[in-house]
């Protein structure tokens, strides 16, 4: 609607990763993950795609809390500068597609002490992605 984002600093946040495999990450956020495509753009000038990621938020850690969040999903401090961390309604689900679309597992589903449930996978180019659902009323 007019008027809604006027007055915000920031009306959207785009990530643009540049992918070794552009058809296995493609794969795995649209046919993994559900992602719908918005636009793309043909091959005679280079491929890209724009994909609807819903609510975005930009978390910024120091290195212990990144160190203490490793901890927490995965045992080990080992993500890198950027991870994406996904909401998702059903988490079962949601790692079943992404590891039939090239996902390699990185650690499986842990309770973290808020009690959502978090797993850490690792894209086809290596991002390291958290998916997570948050507990519900009846957890």
């Amino acid at each position: 609607m007019p008027g809604e984002t006027e007055n915000r600093p920031v009306i959207e946040l785009r990530i643009a990763l540049t992918a070794k495999d552009y058809e296995g990450l493609v794969r795995f956020y649209c046919t993994g993950l559900g992602l719908e495509t918005v636009q793309e753009w043909p091959a005679e000038q280079g491929r890209a795609v724009i994909l609807d990621m819903g609510r975005a938020m930009l978390e910024i850690f120091d290195e212990k809390q990144a160190s203490t969040i490793d901890q927490l999903e995965t045992g080990r401090r080992l993500s890198g500068q950027i991870r994406f961390a996904l909401q998702v309604p059903d988490l079962t689900m949601a790692m079943e597609r992404l590891l039939a679309n090239g996902a390699k597992l990185v650690h499986p589903p842990v309770v973290t002490p808020w009690g959502d449930t978090n797993a850490r996978l690792e894209d086809p180019d290596g991002l390291q992605v958290t998916l997570f659902q948050v507990a519900g009323p009846n957890t």
